[in-house]
């Protein structure tokens, strides 16, 4: 599908992802069954209907293959295809978190340029 998948975050929930090297997704995650991912295209829907209002968000990229067959492409919002990742995620394999600063409408904005995530010779 596509090469880059991006999760948004409680910066904080993100940085004890980081210190305990396993992040097992929110609370919405752990509820659904699955850590909730989106590509570039829908980012911007994902950040106004599932993170409006909520300060101190961050944003993560991560290559969509180095997730394996535990990534599954599923129908959801107005039938588009999204990434779901049925495992917890090593965060050794995502990009370093960006702030997603809150608009004057209380939507979370993404960042001039999507993080990348680091290349498979550079991961933590």
């Amino acid at each position: 599908m596509t090469a880059t998948v991006y999760k948004i975050e409680d910066a904080d929930a993100w940085s004890a992802a980081i210190a305990a090297g396993l992040y097992e997704g929110s609370n919405d995650d752990r509820r659904d069954g699955f850590i909730h991912f989106s590509t570039a295209e829908q980012l911007a829907g994902t950040a106004a209907k599932h993170f409006a209002n909520r300060p101190n968000l961050v944003i993560v990229a991560v290559f969509a293959q180095s997730l394996g067959d535990a990534l599954k492409w599923e129908a959801s919002r107005g039938g588009a295809l999204f990434p779901h990742l049925y495992a917890a995620l090593d965060p050794a394999l995502c990009s370093a978190p960006v702030a997603m600063p809150l608009g004057d409408d209380g939507i979370p904005q993404l960042p001039e340029a999507l993080p990348s995530p680091p290349e498979p010779a550079t991961r933590r």
